[in-house]
């Protein structure tokens, strides 16, 4: 049986929701699950917006077939090729195969790779029109947004704007469509920040073009291909705004982000110490144990963090393996723009701090204070005066009003 909701009068959600993956590309947990946005417009012509993940595919062809009541589909735009959006297509254009698909170029191109079939394609460019009816279409080019082919659509006849991937979200709507049908804010934001980050965030670049590209737009409703629709004026205004901080790397907020490995428990105890003093001064502080906690997690924090603290057993001559492997996800992800402290730990020759700091070379415009702190195996009362220096050096960056 059909599960649909209704955008406005002629625009249909037809997705699904996915709550048994695991692991989003094989790599992102997602506890609450993930959904799969799919949209029809039913005007003169038929418009499907995207195809779906094939876990899904049941449900999503019911919802097709009963959107479109008895009528043929026409056209299926294809904004992203990655396959939870398309891994479904072929089979839609057996079950349509008078439809044909508005893609561009390079679309096409994957297509054929992926299905090793030719599709009957509409070729569009940067700018052009297309009108279904009394609705008309602008297509618009977002490469690495976040993969080349990627471009998004404008309905000037209702405002919606299809943004492919961008502002999507982790987690499955369980029946909420619209962003104000939640506590978005409150309860979601962190989702949305962990998609973009560990989903988007290396394209900063890319994802301001296409924001400079939208400005001009009249946008009334956001429709993402994962998670909630945006249809109200303040909450499209401040999502917008979190994609530009989020892509000039600008930190949302004034607080010190500990990230630390521990083997036996001393490093541990250190980042405890220091959390501690910068708490009495007023600091606001989030810690991560790097071995427990998800890197996606920890590198959606150290985007929203203006200081971050690393804090690592030298293992092997080099730096503790999930410090180490943190450390290239953030460099991976292009993380700029943040003052850094490095606390290093070692029994007989210290020397994590300095392979952290190589890791970290490759981050634009990151602020690394040069005093680092080095533990031998545990703090004791000898290290008071290296670990208030320690201390101080990083207050001294933090601005009064935190």
């Amino acid at each position: 049986m059909h599960c649909i909701r209704k955008i406005t009068e002629d625009l249909l959600w037809v997705g699904a929701d996915d709550r048994r993956l695991a692991m989003f590309e094989g790599v992102y947990s997602v506890p609450r699950g993930v959904s799969y946005n799919s949209y029809l417009l039913l005007d003169e012509k038929t418009v499907l917006m995207d195809t779906v993940d094939r876990a899904v595919e049941k449900t999503f062809l019911e919802n097709v077939a009963y959107g479109l009541g008895g009528r043929n589909l026409d056209y299926v735009i294809v904004h992203h090729m990655e396959p939870d959006h398309s891994a479904t297509l072929i089979r839609l254009l057996e079950k349509y195969p008078e439809a044909t698909v508005i893609c561009n170029d390079k679309t096409k191109k994957m297509i054929e790779q992926f299905f090793g079939k030719t599709p009957n394609a509409l070729i569009v460019k940067e700018g052009e029109k297309l009108s279904f009816g009394k609705h008309e279409f602008t297509f618009y080019m977002a490469p690495m947004v976040h993969w080349p082919e990627v471009m998004i659509s404008f309905d000037s006849e209702n405002g919606v704007l299809f943004s492919a991937d961008a502002f999507g979200t982790f987690g499955a709507l369980n029946g909420a469509l619209f962003s104000d049908e939640v506590d978005f804010f409150g309860e979601h934001l962190a989702e949305a920040r962990r998609y973009y980050t560990n989903i988007v965030g290396k394209y900063g670049p890319q994802v301001q073009a296409a924001l400079k590209k939208l400005a001009p737009l009249p946008i009334k409703m956001i429709a993402p291909l994962h998670g909630f629709v945006f249809r109200e004026a303040d909450a499209i205004s401040a999502f917008i705004a979190k994609y530009d901080a989020w892509s000039t790397y600008t930190p949302e907020r004034t607080e010190v982000m500990i990230a630390y490995a521990s083997i036996y428990g001393n490093t541990e105890n250190a980042a405890n110490i220091l959390a501690c003093r910068l708490r009495e001064r007023g600091i606001a502080v989030d810690m991560f144990d790097v071995s427990v906690t998800p890197a996606s997690e920890i590198v959606a924090a150290a985007f929203r963090a203006s200081h971050l603290v690393f804090a690592a057993p030298t293992y092997n001559n080099g730096v503790f393996v999930t410090m180490e492997q943190l450390l290239h996800e953030l460099a991976a992800h292009n993380l700029q723009k943040r003052t850094v402290a490095l606390i290093e730990n070692g029994s007989w020759a210290p020397s994590a701090a300095k392979w952290m700091r190589e890791i970290l070379a490759s981050c634009k415009e990151l602020n690394i204070l040069e005093n680092d702190l080095t533990v031998k195996s545990a703090l004791g009362a000898s290290d008071a005066d290296a670990f208030d220096a320690f201390a101080e050096a990083l207050v001294a960056t933090v601005p009064e009003k935190a």
